[in-house]
């Protein structure tokens, strides 16, 4: 049902066409597939408008033609053979393979209710129709609903906490915002690498050469800290809120802080200033108490708050990789108070913190052509949204991070299903959620698995019925820019579907026959698109004419000035209220307060955590384990690309205080371990790391040999399955020990 693009220009017997990728990452960059013999060529760039407009590629599109023409593709629908976990599979039919998917639905409904039925869908295919897991939903839903997971492994800490302070999680200024800055905080934030918004490293640097001064707050010297910082302040990981907290009871002691904007636009401020002060507690939040947290020098913690607080305007940026901890939601919140401290929210070059930097213009198509309708199976229990309460969200949903422990435990664990078969699309979960063994364990126990996917992943291997699916070459589709727009982008298809390769929107089609759902995909593929963008209120008014969209591949919104976040709430907040309980910022929120809950405290506070570095456990397993973002893959995609993998080998990066210590030179062989696992890993010896730290980066596939060693390396291996009080997956908040192997 899919079309390709009518308006692609022909070179020749080239056929030249506008698209864009569709991976996870910060970007969503337009890109022009020179295609011949249903087989991309080559790769360009944006070359439409302004050049200082233009959204430059990043080396991940520039190898997409090697992951769309991968010999490793899967091609043909595969049944397994061997043990789960093999990857010994054989050959079938499709009408082997859907009957199969069909029949193991019907009888676990049958035998334990469509509870039993558990849908992952995830972020690995992000746009409008073909994406993770909407068709699926929506069969599902009429086949009489499904159990299916909550929350984002990458934002979810970010999500509570900017919904707490501000009920929106549109936080961000659009990038042009940047050059208003005289200070720029970049707080675990490191965009060269994970792309956040296409163009933001364009923006730091021009802010850079506009005369901001900025400054990197990070346990690693990352590539964005080498390309613009002026100062690089090492942390240790997960101790980021006591080093805010001091910078507030500097501000407080010396009066720097924006008093006024408090009184206006704030609530709770009191009841912090209390916790900071000592009053609340007996202990003062100073910089030397700080200091022994948080491994940053106290006169570095001074003289930054007063730097924050007397420069104006400043961009505080905090990010998600700090809020993807045990004190996630809690890092994100104080970033929002300084922010609020120091009268920045709202205001041109300042910043409103919060970690997400989304901004509502290209930020996604939020509106589906085909409802995905209700989820019969959820019905009954509480309402999943709308609510600050992770342990009521979780009453019929299942936290992502605990997936695995929830298909060991079930009912008995006090989970809301048996899972007895799980339909995995768009993800790899046994690679990219916490403690990889586990899920290793939970995989072969399961009934059934069937997985929709490209390539034989570490997922893959565990299914019954592996089902092979098209690229974004081989589709049409609306693309999600994020977070910093602003603009939309559209995916021509390229070429035909490779192989027996099919959508994800066709498989549930042909499964709804066979389920006995009727009329179950009523519209074309282009039909659909353009619902989407001439039935959707937000983009209709900003997309005159849909088939110069489809065209172009992208549509700029022409902005007269930059985004601000919040701008109209500071400017006039009797008539835009924040969407908040008190209809201003609440550092104090009685909604948390409400919850009783000893993990989210109602203002932001540092607290000791599992796995922390106070944590006993460290004196087993010393080293803080980071888990960054890798420049070369998407988390788990993109994996199998050998250019990709010339670009940055996979290695631990170790301080020379550590490896000395350890025997371990540069390049040697390591085995990192806990009590969850152990990986296989070349040593990084190198000073751009914080001694006491070590950093593995995400998404190489979990590979364990037959002594459970992974070879793959997969930072996962070692980390927890927990979620924080906010429900912030705590991958960051990992102890390990590391040896010479």
């Amino acid at each position: 049902m899919a079309s390709t693009a009518e308006d692609a220009i022909v070179d020749g017997d080239v056929k030249i066409v506008r698209t864009t990728s569709t991976f996870d990452c910060g970007g969503r960059c337009p890109i022009k597939l020179h295609v011949k013999d249903n087989k991309i060529l080559r790769i360009e760039g944006d070359d439409l408008g302004d050049p200082d407009r233009q959204l430059r590629t990043c080396l991940r599109c520039r190898a997409f033609r090697q992951y769309v023409h991968h010999p490793d593709r899967l091609m043909h629908p595969l049944k397994r053979v061997g043990e789960k976990g093999q990857g010994k599979f054989e050959r079938i039919s499709w009408d082997e393979a859907l009957d199969t998917l069909a029949g193991k639905l019907k009888s676990v409904k049958e035998k334990y209710g469509n509870a039993g039925i558990f849908l992952a869908t995830g972020g690995g295919y992000l746009a409008g129709l073909h994406n993770g897991g909407l068709a699926a939903t929506r069969l599902l839903n009429q086949f009489g609903g499904f159990t299916t997971h909550y929350g984002n492994i990458s934002s979810e800490g970010a999500v509570w906490a900017s919904l707490t302070q501000y009920g929106s999680v549109m936080v961000g200024n659009s990038r042009e915002d940047l050059l208003n800055s005289k200070l720029i905080i970049l707080w675990g934030w490191d965009p060269a690498r994970m792309i956040s918004g296409t163009n933001t490293m364009h923006h730091l640097i021009k802010a850079k050469e506009n005369g901001a001064r900025v400054i990197a707050i990070d346990p690693r010297y990352h590539d964005t800290a080498a390309t613009v910082a002026d100062e690089w302040i090492p942390i240790y990981p997960s101790t980021d809120t006591a080093m805010m907290v001091a910078m507030a009871q500097v501000m407080i002691k010396e009066e720097l802080h924006d008093q006024a904007f408090l009184d206006k636009y704030t609530v709770g401020f009191d009841k912090f200033r209390a916790y900071v002060t000592g009053e609340a507690d007996g202990v003062e939040k100073t910089p030397a108490w700080a200091s022994e947290i948080t491994g940053v020098p106290a006169e570095t913690i001074q003289r930054l708050a007063r730097l924050y607080a007397g420069t104006e305007p400043a961009a505080l940026m905090d990010c998600q990789g700090p809020a993807r901890s045990a004190m996630g939601e809690q890092y994100n919140r104080c970033a929002s108070t300084l922010c609020a401290m120091t009268g920045n929210v709202g205001r041109p070059g300042g910043s409103a913190g919060g970690g997400l930097m989304g901004i509502p213009i290209g930020h996604m198509f939020r509106m589906s052509a085909i409802p995905p309708g209700k989820n019969p199976v959820e019905l009954e229990g509480p309402k999943v949204k709308g609510t600050l309460d992770i342990r009521l969200r979780v009453a019929k949903r299942i936290h992502i991070n605990k997936i695995f422990d929830a298909v060991l435990k079930g009912k008995a664990g006090g989970y809301p299903a048996d899972i007895k078969m799980m339909w995995s699309m768009c993800n790899n979960y046994i690679n990219q959620t916490g403690n990889s063994n586990k899920a290793d364990r939970a995989l072969k126990q399961l009934d059934f698995l069937a997985v929709n996917e490209l390539f034989m992943t570490a997922t893959a291997r565990y299914a019954d019925i592996v089902l092979p699916v098209t690229s974004a070459a081989e589709r049409s589709d609306l693309t999600r820019p994020w977070p910093s727009g602003p603009y939309f982008t559209f995916m021509n298809r390229a070429i035909e579907p490779l192989g027996e390769c099919k959508s994800d929107l066709d498989i549930a089609g042909e499964l709804a026959e066979r389920l006995g759902i009727e009329n179950f995909n009523p519209f074309t593929e282009d039909d659909i698109l353009r619902m989407f963008v001439e039935q959707n209120p937000e983009t209709a008014k900003l997309i005159p004419d849909f088939d110069t969209f489809r065209k172009e591949g992208i549509h700029r919104v022409d902005l007269e000035k930059p985004i601000i976040a919040f701008q109209q709430q500071i400017e006039d907040p009797e008539n835009n209220p924040f969407d908040t309980p008190s209809g201003k910022i609440e550092i104090f929120s009685q909604r948390v307060a409400d919850l009783d809950n000893p993990l989210c405290p109602p203002i932001p506070k540092y607290m000791q955590v599992p796995e922390d570095r106070n944590d006993k456990l460290a004196e087993k397993f010393p080293l803080q384990l980071l888990t960054p973002h890798p420049k070369n893959r998407v988390h788990s995609e993109l994996y199998k690309v050998e250019w990709l993998r010339e670009v940055e080998a996979h290695r631990a990066w170790i301080n020379p205080v550590d490896a000395e210590a350890r025997g371990i030179d540069d390049g040697d062989d390591m085995i990192v371990f806990n009590e969850r696992g152990r990986v296989a890993i070349p040593a990084w010896v190198t000073e751009r790391i914080k001694p006491g730290v070590i950093s593995i980066f995400e998404g190489t596939w979990y590979q364990p040999d037959e002594e459970g060693v992974d070879q793959g390396a997969c930072a996962n291996t070692l980390t927890r399955d927990a979620y924080s009080g906010g429900g912030a997956a705590v991958l960051n908040t990992t102890l390990v020990q590391a040896e010479k192997a």
